[in-house]
């Protein structure tokens, strides 16, 4: 089982002011706050990985089309929820891959949406359930 994921970012203020306005609704809240990085944990005692930001320590730009990292996906226990965090993350200013829709060629009932964060990596909020209410 996955215990956390590290993040370097090349602006550790502009990714915690992103992320704190992201990861709640996604079920994280704040762990850890340093000078030299965040953390951000499921809410509620619930398990799962926590989230660490670090700052880049090189200026290479991400990309999901090179070797690593392809994208963090998220559940959402809705439809409805997918489509609030699709919501948000247009009022954040992400650029939006796929709008909230099904993915039926991954498997029955798959409704996501995906876009980029700031550093450019690409993430996925997926209600894998008929469930279309919060």
């Amino acid at each position: 089982m996955i215990r956390h994921i590290g993040i370097n970012v090349s602006d550790l203020v502009k990714a915690k002011y992103y992320y704190d306005n992201l990861l709640p609704s996604l079920g994280f809240e704040l762990h850890i706050v340093a000078e030299d990085q965040f953390a951000y944990r499921p809410s509620d005692n619930q398990s799962g990985p926590s989230i660490f930001f670090y700052p880049a320590l090189e200026d290479e730009r991400y990309s999901r089309h090179k070797p690593g990292l392809q994208h963090l996906a998220f559940t959402a226990e809705s439809r409805s929820a997918v489509n609030d965090i699709h919501a948000k993350a247009q009022l954040l200013g992400s650029e939006i891959i796929y709008p909230p829709q099904l993915f039926p060629q991954y498997r029955p009932h798959y409704f996501a949406t995906f876009w980029l964060d700031p550093e450019g990596i690409m993430l996925e909020s997926v209600c894998l359930t008929e469930n279309h209410s919060n």
